[in-house]
């Protein structure tokens, strides 16, 4: 499936070398995965830059207030192992509100379900996956400035509205795609994942960076059930000259 997803998204964007962060969405990848391999299509074009991926997704099962890494050197998935990224981790616990919690990642999809794409397209990447809990967006904001080396990509895991019916989710998630690129706040009822997006919002208006969206549609576009769906968008932060 991902390496299905990925050939359509090739034909679809142009490599760009100034993507240095994007937002993807997370679900089944019957759902998003056509969305977010969108993005991961043109992460690939700089697999020769990237050494690490931060991954910041927000916690389903098991609450916290704070931010949580896995009690693990690595990830595996169907694909293989995952390393993580030993001095990330070293950074980002130094960091206020950051723990390791085994309980948290155990059953977390926002994080694992980026990981194949990552496999694919960055082979030689490792990771550091981060479970946004209940903090404010400074504090991931603050957790980004603390790992982001140039040789660093930043995945921000969210969906969009959750179980409105097509038309309505159309309009909803359009409106937050739009106050996303034009650097405003969004809240978790317009996306799971806010929390991550809304300090991805913070560290790129910082860097001067420029988001632009790469592609978005609902459940009711790829699996059919249009009377509650959820919303997917890819958006990419890139550097001004893009």
């Amino acid at each position: 499936m991902v390496d299905t997803m990925l050939d359509a998204a090739r034909k679809t964007v142009a490599p760009d070398d100034s993507l240095v962060s994007m937002v993807v969405p997370h679900a089944g990848y019957i759902y998003s995965g056509w969305t977010a391999a969108l993005g991961y299509a043109l992460l690939e074009s700089l697999a020769d830059k990237v050494k690490h991926v931060a991954i910041l997704g927000p916690t389903h099962r098991v609450g916290i207030r704070g931010i949580a890494l896995p009690e693990a050197d690595a990830m595996k998935t169907p694909l293989g192992t995952v390393p993580l990224w030993a001095d990330g981790v070293a950074r980002a616990l130094a960091q206020p509100y950051v723990v390791a919690s085994a309980e948290v990642h155990a059953q977390e999809h926002s994080l694992e379900v980026q990981l194949p794409f990552l496999q694919t397209v960055l082979p030689n990447a490792d990771v550091l996956p981060l479970a946004v809990g209940w903090v404010e967006p400074q504090v991931a904001t603050n957790v980004i400035d603390a790992v982001w080396d140039p040789d660093t990509f930043i995945v921000i895991s969210s969906d969009l509205s959750h179980y409105h019916p097509y038309a309505e989710a159309q309009k909803i998630d359009q409106g937050t795609v739009s106050q996303i690129l034009e650097g405003e706040q969004v809240d978790h009822d317009q996306a799971c994942g806010a929390t991550g997006v809304d300090a991805m919002t913070i560290a790129a208006q910082a860097r001067g960076l420029t988001p632009r969206l790469i592609g978005m549609c609902n459940s009711g576009d790829t699996a059919g059930d249009k009377s509650g769906v959820v919303g997917y968008a890819t958006i990419g932060f890139f550097k001004e000259e893009s």
